[in-house]
Order: structure tokens, then sequence, then C-alpha cells
């Protein structure tokens, strides 16, 4: 997950405008809920899966998930995601949802089937150290948002309420930095790439389940408590994703052994004073610049998992991080 500025991007018309249709549904959203009985069914809300609104959604996120940055059309249509679910609240039976705000820009993001529905997902299982995930041990987890919504303060239940009262545990790319509470596991050594809760202990890793045991786990090991919470609602390690994002720290990895090695070889090739021989090191530092830009472009905000790639290039790129194409 990464930060990502929505005021870059104007909400799609077909939200906001009087006469387009979000101002009219919601409209028809208050008559219903003072007609009809709120527990049998929810509002049959259409507008927020607008094509207008899925393409200025695909835009801002370049094609990629809000919570795990995989490209969500690489396995299925993308989902319009409600950060404050708009229908009903997990656990709390008497909830309506945040019905008046499921057509509000700011609380719209696209998600991936698996970030965003809830399913059994094999996953890692957890333990006091990373040392001991070494086993690569998994069990299957019930995560992924759909209706969650766990907070600390108090709950909005109507319109006129406060949201800013509630302190939501999970994390929202448009309103948070991620990246003050999500951390990812990068050893050569031990190649499984987990993202984790920031914390002073870097190999702590929280116990999964409900959302009390992940509150009171993280701050029992010190860890961000929004980055464990958000870890386990939205299946950040699921097994698939752990390994899709496995397979870019070996591409990393991969091209860095390459760079140390030309560097090696350019350094031999630099001492000698045969001037083709030295014009040939200067060939292959180019090739090094040409490769260290490559892996910048990795980093990027269009890039699947450019986040675990910017911690990546931080910790290990270097020296060779100054190097000109």
């Amino acid at each position: 997950m990464r930060a990502v500025d929505r005021k870059s991007l104007d909400a799609p018309k077909v939200l906001t405008q009087d006469d387009k249709g979000g101002a009219k549904e919601l409209d028809k959203a208050r008559i219903w809920r003072a007609d009809t009985d709120p527990k049998k069914k929810s509002f049959p809300f259409k507008v927020y899966k607008h094509a207008e609104v899925k393409a200025a959604l695909e835009k801002l996120f370049h094609g990629k998930c809000a919570y795990c940055e995989s490209f969500y059309s690489a396995q299925a249509p993308v989902d319009v995601e409600h950060f404050r679910p708009k229908g009903a609240v997990e656990g709390e039976a008497e909830h309506p949802g945040y019905w008046w705000i499921a057509m509000e820009w700011e609380n719209l993001l696209p998600s991936c089937i698996d970030c965003n529905r809830r399913r059994r997902q094999p996953t890692p299982v957890p333990s006091d150290s990373l040392v001991k995930l070494r086993e690569r041990a998994v069990e299957v987890q019930n995560t992924g948002k759909k209706d969650v919504f766990p907070i600390a303060g108090r709950r909005a239940e109507a319109e006129t309420d406060n949201l800013t009262l509630e302190q939501a545990y999970l994390l929202d790319p448009c309103r948070d930095d991620p990246e003050e509470h999500l951390t990812y596991h990068l050893d050569p050594d031990d190649m499984i790439a987990l993202v984790l809760p920031r914390g002073d202990d870097a190999t702590a890793v929280p116990a999964l389940g409900e959302t009390d045991a992940v509150v009171d786990g993280a701050a029992s090991a010190g860890v961000s408590v929004r980055g464990a919470v958000s870890i386990q609602v939205y299946g950040l390690n699921r097994l698939g994703l752990v390994q899709a994002r496995t397979r870019v720290l070996r591409h990393l990895e991969f091209l860095l052994d390459l760079i140390c090695r030309i560097d090696e070889v350019a350094k031999v090739l630099e001492a000698s004073g045969e001037p083709e021989i030295r014009e040939a090191a200067q060939t292959l530092e180019g090739l090094i610049g040409r490769i260290v830009e490559e892996i910048k472009q990795m980093a990027e905000p269009d890039a699947p998992y450019s986040a675990m790639v910017a911690q990546w290039v931080d910790k290990f790129l270097g020296e060779f991080d100054g190097q000109e194409a």
C-alpha cells in the first residue's frame, strides 16, 4: 500500500452534480430509509459503480488495488470499494452502514476481489519472530474487507453524526501515509515478502484473527496497531500475494547481483592502460546506470508493489543509486 493524493483528481461529475445520478440516488436512499425497515435489506446503490467512477479510480491508482497494489485487471474486474461500508458493519447487527456517504468520492477506492471480499485465504502462520516463519507453514485465515470497519472511538450511525469522532483502525491510502504503519521483510537470505506493522521490533508478527486479538497482539509487540489490523483485514499476507511480491524481490536481487558483477568487471577493465579497454569499461558503467534506472521505474506509483520496491531501493541499491544512465 502506498499513499495516493486524491486531490490530484476531481471527483467524477456523476457523483457530485445535482442533475446527475449520485445526488438523485442519495435522495431516493433518504426516502427509502424513512419508509423501510433497514434490518430487512439495504438500499440498492448503483451510481458508485458508474463507468465514469471506475475510470477515475483507475487513473488515480494506475489500475492497481488501493490496498495490495496488484493490477486488478490481471485477475478480475475492479470492485469499487467503500472504505466505510455502505450497507452494514460486521459485528454490529443494528448498524445501517454508512449509506449517506455511499456516493462520496472520498469514500470510494478501487480494490481487487481478494482484498475486498471476505474469503478464506491460505496465510503464513504468525509467530513471535520471522525466524520461525522459515518453515513456511500456512493456515487458512478469513480475510478481506467487505463490511469490516473496526474503530476505537464513537461509531457514527446517522447522517448527522460526526465521522471525525471515529478512530478508524484501517488505513486509507488517501488519508493516511501507509509508510508510517507498514514495513516489509527484506532479507536476501530469507526471501519471503511479508508486509509487517512498523515498530521498534522489525521481526514482530502479531497474532492474526479477530480485531481485538490483533490490537492486543500489536500493542504487546510494540508495533503499529493500525498497520497490524489493516494487514489482517485486507489480507495483505495471503499466500498468493506474498508469492507475487516475493517474485518481484527475487527479480530485484537478480538485478542487484548483475550490477555488482558488471561493476567488478568494469573496475578491472578501467585499471587497464589500453584506451579501447577503458572505453569498454565505460560502456559497462553505462549499462549499470540503465539497470539502476530500470529498478527505479519499478518503484514508481504505476508499478505493482511499488511501496515494497521503494523500501528495497532505499535499503539495498546504495552506492549505485547515483549512477548516470
